[in-house]
């Protein structure tokens, strides 16, 4: 039972631990001397598992550490020195980012969104534009498109959309990039379409998240055709970003893909968060959009949120006027119905 002397942690799908099997791996596997960076013979086992679920046996799967990380490695790896990336001005590496893909040279070009999404035609519509701009020899050439799915803002793109992108991507020759930091709640939600096997299919690079699915730490950057990024091994030590213990990423994957698991690891998030949809529009709350993953973004009364402090870790979003704030919460692969009854009680 949760403990109502406690505040409860709805705040972010990040602040757990991770999945008790990975840890037993950990435990069973610690005496364990093996290679280095990635190498050793569990993490070749995770790739393996990767590929299949993929079905792309040919891929290139590296892990990395996080999140921020990976985006700041692959998108740098896969652009030229003079190019930016494109992504809406909600995009994860837009507003989260601390600036880290400007930090390695790469302006991020910003589209308008509607509840997190772009559209192929916005996308196109701006590569139009920078052609036909006879000073583009002075400005940053656009060399790739970034999205994440879910977004930012728990929405997702269907397989159609992402069609219709990769169409826009292969006229003007850039890269399509999918950030899959919540994949698993993409992959456990009824409105979602698109399977890992359209994103090997589909996209130049994604990466599939571990941290915010059920991960200690950990993210599985997968590159369907391995030429697209030669040395990408070398890349990422260029980085910074191989760990020696490779070892340690490689378990959590190895256990999250056993028996598809990731199919099915975001499952409770969904339950959750769509019994906390439902309690709110019962008790008459204002959601601020329909997000159908683990994220719920709903309008409270700011003299309600101090109230609400006091028993609940919750994510502040944005100002909605000047008496309303739209919060956050989120939801995870480990959520339990007596946290979530809670939650609803609070409320």
């Amino acid at each position: 039972m949760t403990d109502m002397k406690e505040k409860l942690h709805f705040a972010c799908d990040y602040a757990r631990g991770a999945h008790p099997d990975i840890l037993q791996r950990m435990l069973e596997t610690n005496g364990m001397k093996t290679a280095g960076y990635g190498l050793d013979e569990i993490s070749e086992s995770a790739r393996k598992r990767i590929r299949e679920a993929c079905g792309c046996e040919a891929a290139a799967v590296e892990f990395l550490v996080g999140g921020t990380q990976t985006n700041a490695v692959m998108i740098d790896a896969l652009l030229k020195s003079y190019q930016g990336v494109i992504a809406a001005e909600t995009g994860h590496i837009s507003v989260h980012e601390a600036g880290a893909i400007e930090f390695g040279g790469h302006k991020v070009l910003v589209l308008p969104h509607r509840f997190g999404k772009i559209s192929a035609n916005s996308v196109e519509n701006y590569l139009k534009e920078y052609y036909n701009d006879a000073n583009r020899e002075h400005m940053v050439m656009p060399g790739m498109l970034y999205l994440s799915h879910p977004t930012e803002y728990g929405t997702l793109y269907s397989k159609e959309e992402l069609q219709a992108f990769r169409s826009v991507c292969d006229r003007y020759e850039i890269c399509l990039y999918v950030d899959g930091a919540r994949l698993a709640y993409a992959l456990a939600c009824t409105e979602n379409d698109v399977t890992l096997k359209d994103l090997a299919q589909l996209c130049d690079a994604f990466y599939i998240g571990g941290t915010k699915c059920g991960a200690l730490f950990g993210e599985a950057a997968v590159v369907p055709d391995p030429g697209k990024i030669p040395h990408l091994f070398t890349i990422i030590k260029q980085h910074g970003a191989l760990l020696a213990k490779g070892r340690l990423l490689g378990i959590q994957f190895d256990e999250l893909f056993r028996n598809e698991r990731y199919m099915r690891i975001g499952e409770p998030a969904i339950r959750a968060a769509e019994r906390i949809r439902c309690a709110l529009r019962e008790r008459g709350y204002r959601l601020h959009f329909a997000s159908p993953t683990n994220q719920i973004f709903c309008v409270m009364e700011n003299d309600a949120l101090d109230q609400l402090g006091e028993k609940v870790e919750y994510g502040f979003w944005e100002k909605f006027d000047d008496d309303h704030t739209v919060t956050r919460f989120a939801t995870d692969w480990a959520t339990t119905e007596d946290e979530t009854k809670a939650l609803i009680d609070v409320l």
